[in-house]
């Protein structure tokens, strides 16, 4: 890509080919999306929701999940892949989100990032997605 036009050129291409393009993620709440997003790694979207509404009928506020047993919480995410370390940061994540957060999930992709499994790709979804807010700049990734 040679500037900031020709992105431009190609955002608006594709806004034409695609208006109704949405995340396949299913999520109700930007708890939801955040272990949504965390279960996608390495993982299917289809998979993810069919995954997730047994976890969030039990589990789907970060106090809950913080609680969760860990082997439960295995076994529930396991056909998602990489179940153990996911299901490590998913209550680390619900954790910091209790107790730093007071329980919400924060609208700003550094906040975002300094959460366990939440890296830069997941935190630009998460804003996008959950917030509606596309992030132009990231400090911690300036250049």
């Amino acid at each position: 890509m040679k500037n900031k036009n020709d992105a431009i050129k190609i955002i608006k291409i594709l806004k034409e080919y695609y208006p109704d393009a949405t995340c396949s993620l299913d999520f109700t709440s930007p708890f939801e999306m955040v272990i949504a997003v965390m279960l996608s790694a390495q993982c299917t979207d289809e998979r993810v929701n069919k995954t997730t509404p047994s976890l969030f009928k039990k589990y789907n506020t970060p106090e809950k999940m913080a609680k969760i047993d860990i082997i439960e919480l295995e076994e529930i995410i396991h056909p998602c892949g990489f179940y153990k370390n996911k299901a490590k940061n998913i209550i680390e994540c619900s954790k910091s989100l209790v107790e730093v957060y007071n329980s919400k999930v924060p609208d700003n992709i550094d906040d975002l990032m300094s959460l366990a499994g939440i890296g830069r790709k997941s935190a630009n979804v998460i804003m996008l997605e959950a917030f509606n807010k596309p992030v132009r700049y990231c400090s911690r990734y300036s250049r």
